[in-house]
């Protein structure tokens, strides 16, 4: 599959959550960039602004499978990956999936959870399997955690550890709408809510083969060590305590290939890099305590090193950086 049919298939599935979510293309287009690289999400905005019903609308345009969690503190690991149960009749262990057993799974309000319940998202997110009882059992292709937290209401809750942050490919967030945006969006749900009438969009291999194709979009050696220099700058950076990890750096690239082939090219440009920075690195830092006291924030810091960082094929002083 090129990178044009990679295009047609993302631009049928963000037309078609854009019936329902209103005035956030570029949001949706990002979901459907980490789609595209097998990557979670981290839904980070206030209650009520369409974190879920932008969830269950990939999964009704992808034809997979849906389950929500709703994360609480009594909630325990076994609530999420299942358990095993004693059939009295043929007298042995049966296992009972849990909800992680999806394709695409809303963990909803995933700080609420104790860091012992969070920590059983582990193994699925990285390996894509769980193991209950010392038996490993696959989840199905594609699977999709997409987590959403409240970044205002700290009471009660448990802020997610370096480890698990580090899972999420991007971090997003989904904003008021417009006023205009929002009075199109009464418009359309005042009969009925436009998600119950969501048809699917393309078909499950279809977006197995856009997934593989994306693997093949060109990535030349100075957009690697653009990379590598963002990455790099963020464990040097001053007002940061702990930088991006090899990971961040490895979920910057791959995001990069998808949004080149969404727009239908065949290589990776400064620009693809650039744009997804910050979603993909931001949450993988942690800023330093003298810099929180001045309001430094991870985002401020990525968007300064993307300033100062020299760009390849830009000039610097009597140098060119080639990126052909």
């Amino acid at each position: 599959m090129s990178a044009k049919l990679v295009q047609a298939v993302a631009e049928r599935v963000i037309e078609n959550v854009n019936r329902v979510i209103i005035g956030k293309r570029n949001e949706i287009r990002l979901t459907v960039i980490g789609l595209l690289c097998q990557g979670h999400m981290l839904l980070e905005d206030v209650p009520g602004v369409g974190k879920t019903v932008l969830a269950k609308s990939i999964a009704r345009s992808i034809g997979c499978t849906f389950s929500r969690i709703q994360f609480t503190p009594d909630m325990l690991p076994s609530d999420v990956t299942g358990v095993s149960v004693f059939n009295q009749q043929t007298r042995a262990f049966e296992f009972r999936a849990g909800p992680i057993f999806a394709q695409i799974v809303l963990t909803d309000e995933i700080n609420r959870a104790t860091p012992k319940t969070q920590a059983a998202l582990l193994e699925a997110m990285e390996e894509r399997q769980v193991t209950v009882d010392g038996i490993t059992y696959a989840l199905e292709q594609p699977f999709l955690v997409l987590a959403t937290q409240n970044p205002i209401e700290y009471e009660g809750t448990f802020p997610l550890p370096e480890a698990q942050l580090d899972r999420f490919l991007l971090r997003l967030r989904l904003g008021y709408p417009t006023p205009q945006d929002e009075a199109a969006m009464l418009d359309s749900q005042q009969v009925q809510h436009p998600l119950t009438t969501l048809q699917q969009a393309v078909s499950l291999e279809e977006l197995l083969n856009a997934q593989r194709a994306v693997r093949n979009v060109y990535v030349n050696d100075d957009i690697k060590r653009y990379i590598i220099d963002l990455v790099t700058a963020t464990r040097n950076h001053p007002d940061i305590y702990l930088g991006a990890s090899p990971r961040g750096a490895l979920a910057l690239y791959r995001a990069a290939q998808a949004r080149a082939a969404v727009v239908g090219r065949e290589l990776v440009i400064p620009d693809d890099v650039k744009s997804l920075a910050e979603p993909t690195l931001a949450h993988r830092i942690i800023v330093g305590p003298t810099a929180r006291l001045r309001d430094v924030t991870s985002r401020a810091i990525i968007q300064q090193l993307l300033n100062t960082i020299p760009v390849p094929g830009a000039t610097v002083g009597a140098r060119t950086i080639n990126i052909s």
